[in-house]
């Protein structure tokens, strides 16, 4: 059997403002790390969630979103009289606004004691994001001693930069990534992120960076230029997959779960960034973080039709 691919992080159910009816809101659910894990499952691997929801009624909602995509849900837990995070999404002349609720959700108030040592331990990746660290101090505890054991048991470490100000500063953000990144051997960032976190703007300085921390593996999300994929011997471009985007909120989170899935599946850096940027770039062709997130059979029949 192989080895599940568990994460860490915290999701939250999302309340999407309609454009023609603003005072109507849609229903969906968020959150980099469920995106993740989900878009791993749907690529055939063993996918886990580790996390906290509340005794609510969009708790039940995440539960029952994981067990439609068997993503293991065991490691779930659900904290009575607990509350779940909620963000609204509004729609103005300048765009889209995202509006939190997630103060003292059951996820923020994750601790190190509510790991999971043994699963953790016997899984065959644990991956985090930056998210996952940011939500609160005991949460980035957790998540950084998650790592730690993870690699203490020859797991693999796998973390996405995702970098959200609004959560914590940026001088506490660089310190506790850099503690991160000293404990992963796959990093998954993008430009933005990863240049505010290490003050620098050239691609391969870094890249040096990241691989001084001990960084194993580097794919870097470049959107539409593709991903430029890095180890300590090779560097290499991997081309894009071109679609017609309409949407392409949580197309990282899928990139991340497809590269992942690939790598534990046992296929080289450079063939899973090039099934990782396709299935990333069909998740664009819908609407929302969930639904668009392609299957195995979908990214297969559009490498065979490019090849």
């Amino acid at each position: 059997m192989n080895k599940p691919i568990l994460a860490y992080g915290e999701a939250m159910v999302e309340f999407n403002q309609r454009i023609d009816t603003p005072r109507q809101y849609l229903q969906g659910f968020g959150g980099d790390t469920s995106n993740f894990a989900i878009a791993a499952a749907r690529q055939g691997a063993a996918s886990g969630y580790v996390s906290a929801v509340g005794d609510d009624h969009f708790g039940q909602d995440l539960l029952a979103l994981w067990q439609r995509e068997q993503v293991d849900v065991q490691h779930v837990a659900v904290q009575a009289n607990g509350s779940t995070g909620l963000y609204f999404v509004t729609h103005d002349d300048q765009g889209h606004h995202f509006h939190y609720r997630r103060a003292g959700s059951a996820a923020s108030r994750y601790t190190v004691g509510d790991l999971p040592l043994q699963a953790i331990a016997a899984a065959g990746a644990l991956h985090l994001s930056g998210i996952s660290l940011a939500i609160s101090e005991s949460a980035c505890d957790a998540g950084l001693a998650a790592m730690a054991h993870a690699r203490a048991a020859g797991v693999t470490t796998s973390l996405d930069t995702n970098l959200r100000l609004r959560l914590w500063p940026l001088e506490r953000a660089q310190a506790k990534m850099a503690e991160a990144f000293r404990l992963c051997d796959v990093c998954l960032p993008s430009w933005e992120d990863v240049s505010m976190l290490t003050g620098l703007n050239d691609r391969d300085a870094i890249v040096d960076h990241l691989l001084d921390y001990g960084v194993k593996l580097v794919a870097f999300k470049l959107g539409h230029e593709g991903c430029y994929v890095a180890t300590r011997q090779e560097r290499r471009m991997v081309a894009p997959y071109p679609v017609q985007a309409l949407d392409a909120t949580g197309a990282g989170d899928c990139f991340g779960g497809a590269f992942m899935a690939e790598l534990m599946a046992g296929r080289d850096p450079f063939q899973a960034a090039r099934y990782a940027n396709v299935a990333a770039a069909l998740s664009t062709t819908g609407y929302g973080a969930v639904d668009p997130i392609p299957r195995r059979e979908q990214v297969e029949a559009a490498l065979k039709a490019a090849a």
